[in-house]
């Protein structure tokens, strides 16, 4: 589409203004092409005729929906008015200072501050692409950083403009940036020496100007080291014509150089009062321009932070001296009075005060500078020649000294901040700081405003090409036909200036010459350049200048002075007197040797494009132009060698006022910085450039559905391009990106408004035509209605007669009868039907109510049983229990007991020994006795008759037992196979009875009495057997009661023996003592048994108890009143048959479980007294025992030795009596699983509970035949004591005989013989012991194996500690911290696993009140976590892992320190646990910062992860379908599309949230503490939203309110999912949901600004003010906040006290604290896995 056709009704034009620069129009009506004006609207309403015919047609004004965009390239129209309007908006009505320009960064001045520069903002801008974020500074600076990094590729930031733009800001906050995002780590803090080097060069060459209260008066160029990781290393400075003239001379309202007023302000501090300074105005080179103070700016305090960052820089308080004293100087200095003598000459007074303070700083001789300062010396060929100055050349002599001076100080400060600056070490790579004037033009231009020109001119050179270049690549990257683009070249002005012949040439030449003067100069220059070049002017009006045609605008320069500026001369008189000064800082400024270079040379080899002009001669001296070029052309090749980015800083205004824009001032600027030069580039070729993706997404709306049914967008949008503009060469398409050219966009902008428009008018015509349809409607039945009762009314009326009223009452009457009989007649045919259907209902509802009760009724009689049958397992497994117990008790005890009896067997033999050596003093007494021992034996030789008699007798009586054992066993297989006959004729009967149930039930009651006689019959046999047995067993125990009077006689034969003995020596009397304990041992045998008895009673009894409860429970008499007759006639098919038979199926299994019961009962009576049997031949047989030792005691002492040995053998008899007990033991086995079988078989049919009766028996029987078989191995323990003590007595007797039938030497030796013996046969004796007590505990174990229900062996009992040696400390470190993984703990067990193991090691080194172990061990423990958590810093697995254990392990000293405050939730067990010895509160303190360490770097590193997704996925990632708010960008493009797979979602935050949250819980981190950490996750996501909001402009939109709405809601949602919600995460996200709320609320009304003020809370006045700014529409229906809406708003903020702060601090920490929660792990059932590798740690 041309451009001639886009001006049409309602179209806007910029016109020429005079006050404005550009007026916005409205067109009133299309333009044709010849029409000659254009019909015109201005905005207050006049019409004007604009004449377009002669003049071109206006500039095209850009559719609102443009207006304010970031980048001024992305306006479809590009001029000037675009341009400025487009500056205005952003910077007063949306407060906004910076605007991309192309690669330009334009920064308006706002002159005033504004929190847009904290850390956090750099925070935000660092890592993030230009077009991701708003336009800034530190945008740039990212840029160039980033390039740095990415390329390795040197860098330059060019910062330029007027004086009072702010260049200086500018540049410093750029330095700032870079020293922000590059900190090391090191103690070399070179960032902030690089920051100190501003203030010291803002303090000796930035001054106040009219213009700027801190002006630069000089350039410089900072050029910033980087190494290899991209890390500050150093610094160089390089300084461009300082302006010298200012230090002797200011206008008015100005001031000299800052450090002047600094020094003055601090005159009367201590150290500078040697300095005799006063106050500012004292002084001429401080009071000449009339303002020596600056409103808000303190001197003294500058003074102050000037010294602090000399000291920063290492530069001590003898160099600031140095500095000072020469700074004073030159005050004093300009204040020496010189007095006019004559007309030729002057004179300066010897006294002078500020002479001699001046020559006392510089340490120079008074006279001689008095003298020299009115006088000069010329050398000529032939003599030398002192000539007087007058007073002006005098002054002038002397302001020439203090300029030399100062400008040699300010080189010397700069390069003792350069070596200050410098790095050891290889460069790698620098970024370059340029803060250098802009172009300036004043009423009276000289010099200084000539070289500032010049350089500005080189700049813009490089800037044209610069951006020449990045066109061509661009063109040639998207493979676009490259056309050449006009733009303007200033290499002519730049030949004009510094070519051969050129004006600096000549100036140059000019002063070699003695005589040179201006005049001549400037002459030279009318002769060679005018009307020769027209870039060179006379001006009309004056013959002492001439104009040049610069860049940006035409400069009038006075010739006067340009020749001393260039010259810059001092006297040689006066220079000589300085270089002899003593002030050796002084005298080295004036040195004739070279000097020193900096150590800091530029990495580009510098070469100068022209061929400079060399010295003829060593008087030759280099003026300032010729330095200026050289020094000029040495940063030309610096940044061409560099990739640039430039800042163009605007001034608004002349008047310094806070957000005025002055459009004149503006335009000036812009033109003179290059910005319009770059829009007039772009605009020549393809200004607005789309990507596919944008272009789709934007004009999708103006396609057809053909189109979009297309797969390749691209191909989509060629075709929609052909069908919308008609013209090819109006677009181009590139490989990514679609060229426009100029006024493109806003055409499809046109027609995008054009459809929405359409389709808002269809919308409102449907919804108002479906509105007026309706109101129709409803007016047309409400008159339809009126018409039918005015006729109707009407037709009564009419038809009203007699007869019609009698006929019409007939008919009535009919009807109601004829109505009323239908309606009685259905009514009775659905009365049936519901009574009917009821009947049937009912009694379905009634059968299926009785069927549930008769289930429930069951369900009840099961759960008594089996709950009944359950409570008596548990008290016999409780009773099996104790009696094990008390078993092991006594096993003990008898031990214990058998050890003294050994230890009293050894006194008594020690006894025995002192008896031997007494009896030796009694021989003639015991040789009496021999008489009577020979009684004896004749006495003993009967008894051993008799006892063969008895032998002779109880061997009868045993095989009469025998064989009686025989026949009761013969009847107890008869009674077994008859038992088996009995049920089996029981099952047969109950087989009939289930089939024969209806006609055979009096027949089973028949059965059943016939049952009951003859078990009655069979219960009446047994017991008269019983009775048979019992007195058979009562003579056996007679017949061994006789044995034992006998044997008793025989015991006082022996006692009478005993007590001649006694009488004999007392010491003999143990012998009873030990019988009497042998009595108690027997004694307490007996009670055991009779315990044994009474527990088998009690058990007997209670099962009789059940036994008769259960048979009570189904009386015979309820069985036969459920049976009766009448019952039995009226069975029917509910169930009640049913319930008959199963009431015959329980009685009958009671009378089997009855007859069952007792024939177990009989059984067992059976075995009891075959155990009696056997038990009492035992007796029988240790009865012949003794009576054969008997009758061995008459032999001799070798016979009755070798029969103490033979009795000794006897103790294989007891292993053999063991072994019996065991066979019987599996008899036993045998038995119980036969009869297992058998009950199973036969008991198929009977219920559960029965069932588990039955076993219940067959336990109870088995527990009684384990406790027998216990009782038996106590018997046998009991028997072999017996024995032990008989054979003391034997032993003792024999020595007795042997004392008496030896000799006394023999005895001795006899004895000690015997107590060896003796003592072996103890030992044999306890040994044999030891194996009994095995044998038993194997039989017992061997018991409780046979048991169906096996009785648990008692676990061992720990105390929960792990025993360790010191040395293995680092070996446990070792592989339960150091190599352990999280994974593998989480997944098979505990994860605070690790926490648990550390603590048990501490109580184990508690335990052993070891202080030192303590303390190694919490040190070596708190190291290695220290150690692992270094290693893995950003590992968040691991760090999750050891928070959770560092905390337990916390909780775990806490828990178990004995302090009442935290044993209050333990058991009783965990307080017995508790430390012992020590205090580890100390050590609990380290572990907390331990914990709360790990928690930081923990919440770190989740934020490093989550970070990157936070703003894609909120604010970027669009899910809503409909509200894409896609806008152009211009040429900084996005980073993110809306159709990138690879771009972070909402779906990607909510994922990493979760496998935060499920890390966290499977390594067991405590609920409070997982809150705590989502709340500070939340608070980030919520930040660093918000604060890239506030920085994003294309993003505050009412469309993206809704979708970051949408997403908060998404937040919230993961929060209620996760059970969350009182983490209190959701209020960290309330600022952000209010900003999104005031993104998408109206903003018109006073009513809205309120609603603003009351709901906006967590916001502050900053916050909404920045974001009701930044509002920006996406569409033409959204309207923009009016400025006077925002004031309104921020009237009302005003009251709020907050803090004006607008950015979150993305890196605050909420306070962290960890809740004590006790462990519910016991210590005691803890156990090590073996992937630990902590086997040398055992469990105590």
């Amino acid at each position: 589409m041309a451009l001639a056709e886009l001006y049409t009704q309602y179209n806007r034009v910029w016109i020429p203004d005079s006050e404005e620069v550009w007026q916005s129009a409205e067109i009133t009506k299309n333009y044709t092409t010849g029409d000659r004006v254009l019909h015109l609207l201005l905005e207050d309403g006049t019409e004007l005729t604009y004449p377009v015919d002669p003049a071109p047609l206006p500039p095209l004004r850009n559719p609102d929906i443009l207006v304010g965009e970031n980048d001024l390239t992305a306006l479809s129209y590009l001029h000037e008015p675009a341009v400025l309007h487009n500056l205005k908006v952003r910077f007063v009505e949306s407060k906004l200072i910076y605007t991309y320009s192309g690669i330009i960064l334009v920064a308006m001045n706002p002159y005033k501050e504004l929190p847009i520069y904290g850390d956090a903002i750099i925070h935000a801008y660092s890592g993030q692409n230009m077009g991701d974020m708003d336009p800034h500074i530190f945008a740039v600076a990212e840029e160039a950083y980033k390039q740095m990094a990415r390329n390795n590729k040197n860098q330059s930031v060019i910062v330029s403009g007027e004086s009072g733009a702010g260049k200086t800001v500018s540049a410093r906050y750029a330095m700032r940036y870079f020293a922000t995002v590059s900190k090391s780590n090191s103690n070399t803090h070179m960032e902030d020496r690089v920051l100190a080097s501003n203030p010291i060069t803002e303090a000796v060459g930035n001054a106040k100007t009219t213009r700027n209260d801190n002006s630069s008066r000089f350039g410089k160029y900072t050029e910033i080291s980087f190494d290899q990781r991209h890390q500050i290393i150093g610094a160089n400075m390089r300084t461009y014509l300082l302006e010298k003239s200012r230090v002797v001379f200011q206008s008015e309202n100005e001031r000299n150089y800052h450090i002047f007023y600094q020094l003055c302000a601090s005159a009367l501090q201590p150290e500078f009062k040697h300095l005799k300074l006063g106050h500012a105005e004292e002084f001429n080179y401080t009071k000449m321009g009339g303002s020596t103070v600056i409103e808000g700016v303190d001197d003294r305090a500058d003074m102050m932070e000037t010294q602090k960052t000399f000291a920063l820089l290492g530069l001590k308080e003898d160099f600031q001296m140095d500095i000072f004293k020469i700074l004073a100087a030159i005050l004093h200095l300009g204040n020496v009075q010189i007095t006019a003598v004559g007309d030729e000459k002057s004179s300066v007074s010897p006294k002078d005060k500020h002479l001699s303070i001046f020559c006392e700083l510089m340490d120079l001789d008074s006279d001689g500078v008095a003298q020299w300062l009115c006088h000069r010396k010329i050398i000529t060929t032939s003599e030398t020649v002192i000539k007087p100055m007058t007073k002006l050349q005098a002054l002038n002599a002397r302001d020439a000294l203090a300029k030399k001076i100062y400008s040699h100080l300010f080189d010397f400060i700069v390069e003792r901040i350069n070596s200050a600056l410098h790095f050891s070490g290889k460069q790698h790579t620098f970024i370059g700081v340029l803060d250098i004037y802009g172009f300036e033009t004043f009423d009276v231009n000289s010099f200084e405003q000539f070289c500032i020109n010049y350089a500005n001119e080189k700049l813009q050179q490089q800037f044209n090409l610069h951006v020449f270049k990045l066109e061509q690549e661009e063109y040639m990257k998207e493979d676009i036909p490259w056309t050449l683009i006009d733009f303007y070249d200033n290499q002519p002005v730049i030949d004009l200036i510094e070519a051969k012949m050129g004006i600096l040439e000549l100036l140059d030449e000019e002063c070699l010459l003695p005589q040179g003067t201006d005049e001549n100069w400037l002459q030279k220059l009318y002769n060679n350049y005018v009307n020769k070049n027209p870039l060179f002017q006379k001006p009309k009006m004056s013959n002492t200048s001439f104009v040049i045609q610069h860049f940006a605008d035409k400069v009038e320069y006075k010739s006067e002075g340009f020749l001393e500026k260039n010259r810059d001369t001092v006297y040689e008189v006066l220079i000589e007197i300085l270089r002899n000064s003593k002030f050796q800082l002084c005298a080295s400024f004036f040195q004739d040797q070279q000097v020193l270079s900096s150590p800091f040379k530029p990495s580009i080899k510098v070469k100068s494009a022209k061929t400079l002009v060399k010295p003829p001669n060593k008087q030759f001296r280099t003026t300032v132009g010729s330095k200026f070029r050289s020094s000029l052309y040495l940063l030309m090749e610096t940044l061409n060698a560099t990739t640039p980015h430039y800042v163009r800083c605007i001034k608004p205004n002349d008047e310094k006022l806070p957000f005025e824009f002055d459009s004149k001032r503006v335009v000036q600027q812009l033109r003179a910085c290059g910005v319009l030069e770059t829009i007039r580039i772009s605009a020549q070729s393809y200004p607005s450039r789309w990507t596919y993706l944008e272009f789709f997404s934007r004009y999708s709306i103006l396609m057809t559905q053909r189109e979009l049914s297309l797969s390749d967008k691209r191909e989509i949008c060629r075709t929609v391009l052909q069908r919308l503009i008609q013209d090819p060469n109006q677009y181009e398409l590139g490989r990514t990106k679609i060229f426009f050219r100029a006024g493109q966009v806003a055409y499809l902008e046109k027609l995008r408004l054009d459809k929405l428009r359409q389709a808002c008018i269809m919308i409102q015509k449907n919804v108002r035509g479906w509105c007026q349809r309706k109101k129709f409607f409803r007016i047309k039945q409400a008159a339809v209605t009126i018409q039918q009762y005015f006729r109707g009314q009407r037709a009564v009326r009419q038809a009203i007669t007699a007869t019609a009223l009698k006929q019409a009452w007939a008919a009535i009457v009919i009807q109601k009868y004829t109505r009323g009989y239908l309606v009685r007649k259905l009514c009775k045919l659905i009365r049936v039907a519901v009574i009917t259907i009821q009947a049937y209902v009912r009694g379905f509802l009634a059968r299926k109510k009785f069927r549930k009760m008769l289930k429930e009724h069951k369900a009840v009689i099961l759960q008594k049983y089996a709950r009944a049958w359950l409570a008596r397992r548990r008290f016999q497994n409780i009773r099996r229990f104790v009696v094990n117990i008390q078993l092991s008790y006594r096993v003990q005890r008898l031990q214990k007991k058998l050890e003294e009896q050994s230890k009293e067997n050894h006194g008594l033999l020690e006894r025995l020994t002192n008896l031997a050596s007494t009896h030796a003093n009694d021989r003639d007494t015991i040789q009496k006795l021999e008489v009577e021992l020979e009684k004896s034996v004749t006495q003993r030789r009967t008894s051993e008759e008799k006892g063969k008699k008895y032998k002779e007798d109880t061997e009868q009586k045993l095989s009469k037992l025998e064989k009686l054992n025989a026949e009761l066993q013969e009847q107890k297989t008869f009674l077994e196979q008859k038992l088996q006959e009995d049920t089996e004729e029981m099952k047969d009967k109950m087989d009939e009875l289930t089939k024969q149930l209806l006609t055979d039930v009096q027949k089973e009651e028949r059965q059943r009495i016939k049952l009951e006689k003859k078990f009655q019959n069979e219960k009446q046999d047994y017991e008269k057997e019983i009775e048979s047995l019992k007195g058979e067993i009562k003579t056996l125990k007679e017949e061994n009661i006789n044995l034992q009077h006998q044997i008793q006689e025989e015991h006082r034969i022996q006692d009478g023996l005993k007590l001649e003995a006694g009488q004999l020596k007392k010491q003999a009397m143990m012998i009873p003592e030990l019988q009497k304990e042998i009595e108690l041992l027997q004694t307490q045998k007996m009670d055991v048994e009779k315990q044994v008895q009474s527990q088998k009673r009690e058990m007997r009894e209670k099962v009789s108890e059940v036994a008769k409860q259960f048979i009570e429970s189904y009386d015979v008499e309820d069985v036969r009143s459920r049976l009766s007759m009448e019952d039995l006639e009226h069975l029917n098919e509910d169930g009640e048959l049913w319930f008959a038979y199963e009431g015959l199926k329980k009685a009958t299994r009671v009378l089997e479980s009855q007859f069952q019961s007792q024939k177990e009962n009989y059984e067992k009576e059976i075995e009891a007294l075959n155990f009696k049997v056997g038990h009492l031949s035992q007796e029988i047989i240790h009865l012949q025992k003794l009576f054969r030792e008997e009758n061995d005691i008459n032999d001799s002492i070798q016979l009755q030795v070798s029969r103490l040995t033979s009795e000794n053998m006897m103790i294989p008899d007891l292993k053999q009596q063991i072994s019996e007990l065991q066979k019987q033991k599996l008899d036993l086995e045998h038995r119980l699983q036969a009869q297992a079988a058998k009950t199973k078989e036969k008991m198929e049919e009977m219920p559960n509970q029965e069932h588990h009766s039955l076993s219940e028996e067959g336990q109870r029987i088995q527990l009684e035949g384990q406790t027998e078989i216990h009782t038996q191995g106590e018997q046998q323990i009991v028997t072999v004591q017996e024995i032990q003590d008989t054979n003391n007595c034997l032993k003792k007797q024999h020595e007795i005989e042997s004392e008496v039938k030896d000799k006394i030497k023999q005895e001795a030796s006899h004895l000690a013989e015997e107590n060896m013996d003796l003592e072996e046969q103890l030992d044999m004796k306890n040994r044999v012991i030891k194996r009994l007590q095995d044998q038993i505990k194997t039989l017992s174990k061997t018991v409780e194996k046979a048991n169906e229900t096996h009785v648990p062996a008692p676990p061992k009992e720990y105390v929960g500690m792990l025993e360790y040696r010191k040395e293995d400390e680092a070996r446990i470190i070792q592989n339960l911290i150091l190599d352990l993984k999280p994974r593998g703990v989480v997944v098979n067990m505990i994860p605070d696993l690790p926490a648990h193991i550390l603590f048990m090691c501490v109580r184990y080194a508690d335990y052993l009140n070891d202080g030192d172990m303590v303390k190694s061990f919490m040190s070596i423990t708190t190291n290695g976590v220290k150690q692992v958590i270094k290693e893995h810093a950003e590992d968040f697995e691991m760090l999750s892992f050891w928070l959770s254990n560092t905390y337990n392990f916390l909780n775990c000293l806490k828990q178990y320190s004995g302090e009442e405050e935290f044993m209050k939730q333990n058991t009783p067990r965990q307080n017995m646990n508790c430390l012992k010895h020590f205090d580890l509160s100390e050590y609990r303190q380290i572990l907390s910062d331990l914990a709360i360490r790990i928690y930081q770097q923990f919440i770190i590193v989740m934020e490093n992860n989550i970070q990157p997704m936070i703003v894609p996925g909120m604010l970027e990632y669009e899910s809503l379908q409909g509200i894409s708010g896609l806008k152009p960008t211009g040429f900084r493009k996005r980073s993110s599309s809306i159709d990138d797979a690879d771009t972070y979602t909402m779906t990607s935050i909510l994922q990493q949230l979760s496998y935060f949250y499920s890390t966290m819980c499977q390594n067991g981190l405590d609920p409070e503490l997982l809150k705590q950490t989502v709340k500070q996750l939340f608070y980030l996501i919520g930040a660093v939203t918000l604060n890239s909001l506030f920085l994003r402009k294309d993003m505050c939109s009412c469309r993206k309110g809704m979708q970051i709405r949408c997403n908060i809601s998404y937040l919230e949602e993961w929060l209620k999912e996760k059970n969350l919600q009182s983490s209190s995460a959701k209020e960290t996200l309330e600022p952000l949901s209010q900003a999104a709320w005031l993104l998408q609320v109206k903003k018109i009304t006073d009513d809205d600004a309120k609603e603003i003020y009351e709901r906006c809370t967590t916001l502050s006045a900053v916050q909404i003010v920045k974001i009701l700014n930044s509002y920006t529409p996406i569409d033409d229906f959204e309207k923009r906040v009016s400025p006077s809406f925002v004031r309104k708003v921020q009237t009302m903020l005003n009251n709020r006290e907050d803090v004006p702060q607008l950015m979150l601090d993305t890196k605050y920490l909420f306070q962290v604290t960890f809740p004590y929660t006790p462990s519910p792990h016991a210590l005691e059932m803890i156990q090590i896995p073996s992937s630990f590798k902590l086997g040398f740690l055992t469990r105590v």
